[in-house]
């Protein structure tokens, strides 16, 4: 299978392993626990802050083999407690509901990381009433409850749809026997406001406006790479942003970062320790480095991993990843 060849292929020093891992000098896994996969790069949107560059021209997506190979792991892990899909939009991959399907079979939580829009899209009219008949949890995009905001980074006539979709959602028992959770991102060079504070905010103006109620709010740091990286470097802003990062570092954040009890796969079965690396892409240290390979999600618990300076964003603050908020 084909791919770039990586852009850091050796642990180097780094700003954040210094202030991380000031003794030991290496970030490493535990036990694995959640499998993220990421299906291609295909998506309805295509918003000025993703990392993965997803949009609607994008064809890479996985393959059967690839995901033969993951369903199986899905049926078989025993430490696996969540089953993270993404994109792109996860749901436009042939092999989605294949996957929600093993992991509901299997009880253990399933996470659609959706960006409402979807819900209209041609061919997935069902897709609201399958994820709540897998009871599915959905992570949803919704990076401000202004129009204004939400449009200018995601696109004209996003909100009115994403209103639309959460609507839809609730309507299905979501935000309330079923877990509906919302994700918001800074549109600049900024850390986000407290998380908590910020959810108060959005279920007092969702439910005001719109009727509309949610379980949780996640706040996101954006990562500096790719889109979000190359609009920092043409507005000279990159190397204020990675300072920021840095000089909000929060030390109590580094034993919750997710590549810590997380493998990442992309859609062509190369593993990773996060979407982010993945998107770099930044190799996993040592071992087997496509999931075809691998017997186990166990042989990736305990390793080194990969890190660079794009890490500090999630340790900046109260922390990030792809939960909210870690502090």
């Amino acid at each position: 299978m084909g791919r770039p060849p990586s852009k850091v292929t050796t642990m180097t020093p780094t700003r954040f392993l210094k202030l991380a891992t000031p003794m030991e000098g290496e970030l490493r896994a535990k036990t694995i626990t959640t499998l993220q996969i990421n299906v291609g790069k295909k998506c309805n949107q295509a918003c000025l802050h993703c990392h993965v560059e997803a949009g609607p021209n994008r064809t890479e997506m996985m393959d059967e083999r690839v995901a033969a190979k993951i369903i199986s792991l899905i049926e078989t892990e025993p430490n696996l407690q969540v089953l993270d899909i993404t994109g792109g939009a996860p749901e436009l991959s042939n092999h989605f509901r294949s996957f929600v399907e093993a992991g509901s079979k299997r009880g253990i939580e399933v996470i659609d990381r959706c960006n409402l829009t979807i819900l209209f899209e041609s061919g997935q009219e069902d897709l609201a009433e399958f994820l709540a008949e897998h009871n599915v949890r959905v992570v949803a995009s919704l990076p401000c409850y202004s129009e204004k905001n939400v449009d200018k980074q995601r696109g004209l006539g996003v909100f009115d749809k994403s209103i639309g979709g959460l609507i839809k959602l609730n309507q299905l028992g979501y935000g309330k026997d079923k877990v509906l959770d919302l994700v918001y991102n800074p549109t600049g060079p900024s850390l986000p406001p407290s998380q908590e504070m910020l959810q108060q905010d959005y279920k007092a103006k969702l439910k005001s406006d719109f009727g509309i109620v949610f379980n949780s709010l996640l706040t996101i740091t954006n990562v500096a790479i790719n889109r979000f990286e190359h609009a920092l470097k043409r507005d000279g802003q990159l190397e204020d942003y990675v300072s920021l990062l840095e000089s909000n570092f929060n030390h109590s954040t580094v034993n919750g970062l997710m590549c810590r009890s997380m493998v990442s796969i992309a859609y062509d079965g190369t593993v990773y320790d996060c979407d982010f690396n993945q998107m770099l892409p930044l190799d996993l240290l040592a071992g087997k480095r496509n999931v075809l390979d691998v017997d186990s999600l166990s042989e990736f618990a305990n390793r080194s991993i990969a890190v660079a300076d794009h890490c500090l964003a999630c340790t900046a603050g109260a922390g990030s990843s792809c939960g909210g908020a870690i502090a």
